[in-house]
């Protein structure tokens, strides 16, 4: 008996999970480094006086920390959903 195109067998299925965790961690790391690239800039560059700002500040790590990982958050959840979107579904069933 011939499954339909659409069915998977439970390892072609775990496979293709793993493989679709795979991705979407490699494109939030991505998204993470772009965040902190930017972040990092920002600082080094001393856009809007930022990075003067904290090398004055006493306690310079936490107000850093609280631009840097949020940006770094926000460019990996901009990377993976627009990976998701991008997602080769069509191809992938055409196999």
């Amino acid at each position: 008996m011939q499954r339909p195109s659409d069915e998977q067998s439970p390892e072609e299925a775990r496979r293709d999970h793993w493989e679709m965790l795979r991705f979407l961690a490699v494109n939030a790391s991505v998204g993470a480094g772009i965040g902190l690239f930017v972040g990092l800039s920002i600082l080094w560059l001393d856009i809007g006086g930022v990075g003067t700002s904290l090398s004055r500040s006493l306690h310079p790590v936490l107000p850093a920390l609280m631009m840097v990982l949020p940006l770094a958050l926000t460019f990996a959840a901009a990377v993976t959903a627009s990976a998701i979107m991008l997602i080769p579904y069509r191809k992938k069933k055409q196999r």
